[in-house]
């Protein structure tokens, strides 16, 4: 017999363990970049880009994240109620890929708009090839795959999202200033999986924007 299991209480259980709830990163992000289709490898079953943004892949190789998508008609209710406390009426697509993201994934090259990459690893290495020209990678520091993006010629730096309180903003000011290594040079890209950690900077941030300048 399979054991029932309640998307909705799961996804509330998940959000109790992560008060820092990125429904409100995804906000500032989204009246910044006005992707259309987005993708999150390493997701798990947080669905909050699916309350801000209309078309969502997630990927994710955790048996308990299929079991959450799996649900499809619950985890549409909870993107449903979501959206509707933000105003929005528009229809919304959202899909789940049970993958290893470091493979090819069933995704064409160069159709993503906003790739995310949030305590997952090295996403902007393995899926940059997705993201179409002028579009956007929203990372944070943890894994080092800020410090990634920062030296991979295909992206630049064109924001930086600051958190105040319950509260981001997404800013332009003095990015010059940001991703200075405390040290006071660059890790390679060696260095960057030889430690698998974020990189101390002189000036920090909550999550850095990109935009792939070339191919």
């Amino acid at each position: 017999t399979t054991r029932s299991f309640d998307a909705a209480q799961f996804h509330a259980d998940f959000g109790d363990r992560h008060p820092e709830d990125r429904s409100r990163l995804f906000e500032a992000v989204s009246h910044t970049t006005d992707a259309g289709r987005v993708l999150y490898p390493g997701s798990y079953i947080d669905i909050a880009p699916s309350f801000h943004f209309d078309d969502v892949t997630y990927v994710d190789t955790d048996r308990r994240a299929a079991r959450f998508f799996a649900q499809r008609d619950a985890v549409h209710e909870i993107v449903d109620r979501h959206r509707g406390t933000t105003g929005s009426s528009r229809t919304f697509h959202f899909a789940f890929h049970r993958h290893d993201f470091t493979t090819n994934l069933p995704i064409a090259d160069e159709s993503i708009d906003l790739l995310i990459s949030l305590y997952a690893g090295f996403v902007s290495e393995y899926c940059t090839r997705y993201v179409g020209l002028g579009g956007h990678l929203v990372v944070n520091s943890s894994h080092g795959d800020a410090a990634m993006a920062s030296i991979d010629p295909r992206w630049r730096l064109v924001a930086v999202v600051d958190r105040s309180g319950d509260r981001y903003r997404v800013g332009t000011e003095r990015l010059d200033d940001h991703l200075i290594p405390k040290r006071g040079f660059p890790p390679t890209h060696a260095e960057l999986h030889r430690l698998g950690r974020a990189i101390a900077y002189t000036r920090t941030a909550a999550a850095y924007l990109f935009r792939k300048v070339a191919r």
